[in-house]
Formats: structure tokens, sequence, C-alpha cells
């Protein structure tokens, strides 16, 4: 089975993603696929009628931005269900990864303490939006998060609850909506409605089939999600678009669900190497964002390194770049909330991301009948070239850097 990480290097160190190991039966081995259906098909009825038929072990059923479903098969039973004309193509699972706030330093950097939306005062007045965390889940009473917990989704095969059992999921959502309280930490979009859509499990590892369910779960609510972080990714490349997105069912279900309205902010990932090879990343449909390194929430170099060493102001060691690449934002050494109500300080891509699904919430809630197109053009045009950026720089672009003051 494929499977997912979170993008967070703590120390700058990147999770290793967990083996699972393929079951044994008379027919062979068992190994795991999206099928995706032809459109008009039921999914739900078909998937148990192919089940039964075939001996594979269903998984999630997907209706929304997605008509299929994921199964464990084996090798006999995909070739068969390959011919069968209610199918349009079978994908193989795939593993996908996390790319692994006082006032943070990150929401320091990208001026949120200046938004007028985000109010930033001490004075507890939420913003109007509703963010989907695909993630790990969330501290669901955490004190410092408005956790909707009525929109929370669990898609992990190996847990029974969105409730966070490994940090990074409520991490990421303190930085994108942390409660402006005195309390804590603060963040980019104060009181945001968190949804937690879990994914990954309690090692940061998921598969695929799980990311697209919670994708599914995002589409399935679109009339009140207006953003979408996914602080993860895997190995992969868009082959496509959203035309002909070639047999790739992350990507099609990520189409549908932009199609709808939700804008998908994802982490460019911690590999020093080019975004266009790891995917959600690569997708031109959503904003993928690369690491700031920065220690003291001021532009001009020369802080001393805190948390882990870097140089200040700089391209974070351990970001991916390139063209797919669509803005920067810190995410070295970003203090916010993490597990039974406390908060911690970790570094990632991961941590760069959900600065930018902040600023995407600030925006469409003046913004309501922004586009996700339109919502990316404005944070891209919001961005400065206000950071350090050498001539050895590994891709020759300067991302804009974050920016939501005038937000």
């Amino acid at each position: 089975m494929g499977v997912v990480f979170a993008a967070c290097a703590v120390a700058g160190a990147t999770a290793v993603p967990a083996q699972t190991a393929a079951a044994h039966t008379p027919g062979g081995e068992l190994d795991s696929y999206i099928v995706v259906l032809k459109s008009g098909i039921d999914a739900a009825s078909v998937a148990q009628q192919q089940m039964g038929a075939l001996g594979g072990t269903l998984g999630h059923v997907y209706s929304s931005a997605l008509n299929g479903y994921s199964a464990k098969l084996t090798e006999v039973a995909r070739q068969q269900l390959a011919a069968n004309p209610a199918v349009d193509y079978i994908q193989r699972d795939r593993p996908v990864h996390a790319t692994a706030q006082s006032t943070p330093t990150g929401i320091d950097r990208a001026d949120a303490d200046q938004s007028p939306t985000a109010a930033i005062d001490g004075v507890d007045q939420r913003v109007d939006a509703d963010v989907a965390v695909i993630d790990t889940g969330a501290d669901m009473d955490h004190p410092d998060l408005n956790v909707y917990e009525a929109g929370a989704k669990n898609c992990s095969t190996l847990s029974l609850s969105p409730e966070d059992q490994h940090g990074h999921g409520t991490h990421v959502a303190g930085t994108i909506g942390a409660v402006d309280d005195t309390n804590g930490v603060v963040g980019m979009a104060p009181g945001a409605r968190i949804w937690p859509v879990k994914v990954l499990n309690a090692l940061g590892s998921g598969t695929t089939s799980d990311v697209v369910c919670g994708i599914d779960y995002v589409a399935a609510h679109s009339d009140q999600i207006e953003v979408a972080n996914m602080s993860l990714g895997g190995e992969g490349s868009d082959d496509g678009d959203c035309g002909n997105t070639n047999g790739d069912a992350e990507h099609q279900a990520i189409c549908s669900a932009v199609a709808a309205g939700v804008t998908f902010v994802v982490a460019a990932g911690n590999n020093s190497a080019d975004a266009k090879d790891f995917v959600p990343a690569a997708y031109d449909e959503v904003i993928t964002v690369s690491a700031l390194a920065d220690f003291n929430g001021q532009p001009g170099g020369g802080a001393a390194p805190t948390c882990r060493n870097d140089v200040d102001d700089t391209f974070a060691d351990f970001s991916n770049y390139g063209e797919d690449v669509d803005v920067i934002a810190p995410g070295v050494c970003i203090e916010s909330t993490w597990l039974d109500g406390g908060y911690n300080t970790i570094s990632g891509t991961s941590m760069a991301s959900p600065h930018a699904a902040g600023a995407a919430a600030l925006y469409t809630a003046n913004n309501p009948s922004a586009s996700p197109e339109q919502v990316k053009r404005a944070l891209q045009n919001a961005g400065t070239a206000d950071w350090t950026f050498p001539s050895e720089d590994r891709d020759g672009i300067q991302e804009p850097l974050l920016n939501v003051g005038g937000f």
C-alpha cells in the first residue's frame, strides 16, 4: 500500500513513511488501488457488487470529488476489474507524507498583525472563514482553536476518530487560526473555523486513497469550506491538467474540489529538490508554498538561529523549490498549538503552507465570491521581494513573500 506522510521537518528531519505489508490470500497478494468509475455509475452499490464478485476488500467510497472507491485486490482481480465497462481507470495507491504562535515570528513576518481583517489586538473577534485541515486530525478541545467538531472527518484507515495523535495537524491548525485571546499563540486568521479532516495516522503516515477520501469530503462541503490546507505529499508529477489528469485520482479529485470553489494550499516539500516531482505540490490548481528561514519576524537578516541551524531571512535549506512554487512563507522554528492543549516549535514547509492558508482565509472572508485562481493571484500580487535572495539560489526564482498587511 502506498504511504502518505506529513511534510514537517523537526530539526531538519523528514518523517519516514510507514510500510504496510501485503496480505496473502489463495489468489495471490493483495495490493491497494483506487478504482475510478465512469460518470453516472452509482459508486456505493457498484463497489459492493464488484468486491463481492472479485473477493477484494473495499476501502473508501468516493462520490463528490471523485466517482469510485479504494480497494485491496489481487493482480488477477485487478485485471478483471480493469476490463469492466463500468470502470474508467485503476490507479495503484501510493505513499504521501506531511511536509512536515505570543505572536509567532511567522505571523509577524507576514504582517498579519497589520491586517484589518485579522485585527490582532488580544480581543477575541473571530475571522468568518472555514478552513479544512487535511492532516493528522486536530486536538479537538484545544482552548486556542476554534474547532468545528460537527465538520470533523476521519479518513485514516488506522484510526477511529479525527482526534490528533501526532501533533502535526494541530500545529498546522494553530498557524491558520489560533484564537486572538491573549493566551497561547495567535494565528493568521484568528478564530477561523477549523474542519479537521484526518488522513494521516499517529506516525504521520497514510495513503493516497485516504487523502482522496479527505478531498472528497471537502468537495462534499464546498458550500461551507472556503480553504483547504494540505501539509503533506508524496512522490509524483503533474502529467496533465483538469481536462485530462492521466489516471491520477488525487489530481482529479483536487480539480473537482477546486471547481466547486475550494482554494487548496499545499506544502512544497522538504527534500531540497524541485517540487515538480512531488504531489500535490506539482499541481497547477493549488497554491504551493516554500519555506523561508526567519528567526525574528523581521526582514534584513542577521538574526541568530533558534531551534535549528539555518541562515536568517533566506530560503530554508530543506525546502523544495522550482516553477511550481507560488509563494514563500515562514517555515522555520514556528511556534503553534500542539497536543493536550499545549504548544510546540517545529520547522518544515508544512509550517509555511498554513501561513498561506490563513492568508487565503483572510482574503475570502472579505471576497466570498473569489475563485481559487483569484485567491492565488491575490496572495501573489500582495507578496513582496523583501527577503534575502542570493545569486546562487537553486532555481533563480524569487518567490513572492507572503504579506497580508492589506487584507
